[in-house]
């Protein structure tokens, strides 16, 4: 039973995450940010994750704050449901296509966190979404995963397909690495012994 559940609330949002890893896709989210909802929404269905996420936040001031911490709670929820990582294939990376945009994603369930962003947006906005937050998106989430991401799009001129194969990306590579190794599934996947430090 991988699941975690996060409630983070602050001055400026009120958020709560519960997932499972072992899910079938389905998602429920309510961010108050469309954009947003669809990313999130996209990132369940291609992960397999289960995916509830209610948010609040001072939308009124611009949707930063609300995007930022529903990185950090689900980040943390990924932390938690992962346990002591017994038997994940830890490691994937992958090519996504998104009709003319291309991603590469390179994920490292490793226990220290670090973000490599390497996209490139043509305009400041996807609608009424601000495109440089899917940068502080990612880096929220990694670095409360608690996981090594690597993120480049190699080409691509729609920002939307942009954003949505970084996603996709994401999403498919965290599948992988979850995923229970069935070769070694009683073993921290470190000759370390341990995953974190």
């Amino acid at each position: 039973m991988r699941k975690g559940s996060v409630k983070r609330t602050t001055h400026e949002t009120d958020v709560s995450v519960a997932l499972d890893l072992d899910g079938t896709g389905q998602a429920s989210v309510d961010t108050g940010i469309g954009f947003l909802d669809h990313m999130l929404d996209l990132l369940a269905r291609h992960s397999r994750m289960d995916l509830t996420v209610k948010a609040k936040g001072d939308l009124h001031v611009d949707p930063h704050h609300t995007t930022e911490d529903v990185g950090i709670a689900l980040g943390q929820a990924v932390k938690q449901a992962l346990g002591d990582m017994k038997g994940i294939s830890r490691y994937a990376d992958l090519h996504m296509p998104m009709d003319e945009a291309l991603t590469r994603v390179a994920i490292d369930i490793s226990g220290r966190p670090f973000l490599v962003f390497r996209t490139a947006f043509t305009r400041d906005k996807v609608g009424t979404f601000d495109t440089e937050l899917v940068a502080e998106w990612f880096q929220a989430f990694a670095m409360n995963a608690g996981i090594t991401l690597h993120v480049e799009t190699l080409y691509g001129s729609n920002d939307h397909h942009i954003a949505e194969s970084c996603f996709k990306g994401l999403a498919r590579a965290l599948r992988a690495a979850v995923a229970i190794d069935v070769r070694a599934k009683d073993e921290i996947p470190s000759t370390k012994g341990s995953l974190g430090g």
